[in-house]
Protein backbone atom coordinates (compact mmCIF):
# COMPACT_ATOMS: atom_id res chain seq x y z
CA UNK A 1 0.00 0.00 0.00
CA UNK A 2 1.36 3.43 -0.95
CA UNK A 3 1.70 5.97 1.81
CA UNK A 4 -1.01 8.59 1.48
CA UNK A 5 0.00 12.21 1.11
CA UNK A 6 -3.35 13.70 2.13
CA UNK A 7 -3.81 15.70 5.31
CA UNK A 8 -5.60 13.83 8.10
CA UNK A 9 -7.47 15.61 10.89
CA UNK A 10 -7.60 13.50 14.03
CA UNK A 11 -9.85 14.27 16.99
CA UNK A 12 -11.62 12.68 19.95
CA UNK A 13 -15.40 12.22 19.87
CA UNK A 14 -16.82 12.47 23.40
CA UNK A 15 -20.24 11.14 22.40
CA UNK A 16 -18.95 7.82 21.08
CA UNK A 17 -15.64 7.67 22.99
CA UNK A 18 -13.61 7.09 19.82
CA UNK A 19 -10.97 8.86 17.77
CA UNK A 20 -12.11 10.18 14.37
CA UNK A 21 -9.71 10.60 11.43
CA UNK A 22 -10.97 12.75 8.54
CA UNK A 23 -9.32 13.30 5.17
CA UNK A 24 -10.83 16.62 4.03
CA UNK A 25 -9.49 16.50 0.47
CA UNK A 26 -11.40 13.26 -0.17
CA UNK A 27 -15.04 14.25 0.25
CA UNK A 28 -16.71 12.27 3.03
CA UNK A 29 -13.64 10.12 3.70
CA UNK A 30 -13.26 9.37 7.38
CA UNK A 31 -12.72 6.51 9.78
CA UNK A 32 -12.62 5.87 13.51
CA UNK A 33 -10.87 3.76 16.11
CA UNK A 34 -10.47 3.23 19.83
CA UNK A 35 -6.93 4.63 19.64
CA UNK A 36 -5.24 7.27 17.48
CA UNK A 37 -3.19 4.56 15.81
CA UNK A 38 -6.27 2.50 14.98
CA UNK A 39 -8.15 5.54 13.62
CA UNK A 40 -5.21 6.47 11.37
CA UNK A 41 -4.84 2.88 10.14
CA UNK A 42 -8.56 2.74 9.34
CA UNK A 43 -8.37 6.14 7.61
CA UNK A 44 -5.59 4.81 5.36
CA UNK A 45 -7.82 1.88 4.38
CA UNK A 46 -10.81 4.17 3.83
CA UNK A 47 -8.74 6.50 1.65
CA UNK A 48 -7.45 3.61 -0.46
CA UNK A 49 -11.04 2.44 -0.95
CA UNK A 50 -12.14 6.02 -1.78
CA UNK A 51 -9.37 6.40 -4.37
CA UNK A 52 -10.03 2.99 -5.93
CA UNK A 53 -13.75 3.72 -6.21
CA UNK A 54 -13.09 7.14 -7.76
CA UNK A 55 -10.73 5.56 -10.28
CA UNK A 56 -13.27 2.85 -11.20
CA UNK A 57 -15.99 5.50 -11.61
CA UNK A 58 -13.70 7.73 -13.73
CA UNK A 59 -13.95 10.50 -11.14
CA UNK A 60 -11.28 13.15 -10.71
CA UNK A 61 -8.79 12.29 -7.98
CA UNK A 62 -7.58 15.35 -6.06
CA UNK A 63 -3.87 16.05 -6.00
CA UNK A 64 -2.69 16.11 -2.36
CA UNK A 65 -2.15 19.71 -1.27
CA UNK A 66 -0.42 18.95 1.99
CA UNK A 67 -1.26 21.18 4.92
CA UNK A 68 -4.61 22.88 4.41
CA UNK A 69 -4.96 26.52 5.31
CA UNK A 70 -8.33 27.51 6.72
CA UNK A 71 -9.38 31.07 6.02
Amino acid sequence: MNELKYEVILYWDNNDSIFIAEIPELAGCMAHGLSKKEALKNAEKAAQFWLQTAKEDNQEIPVPKGKLILV
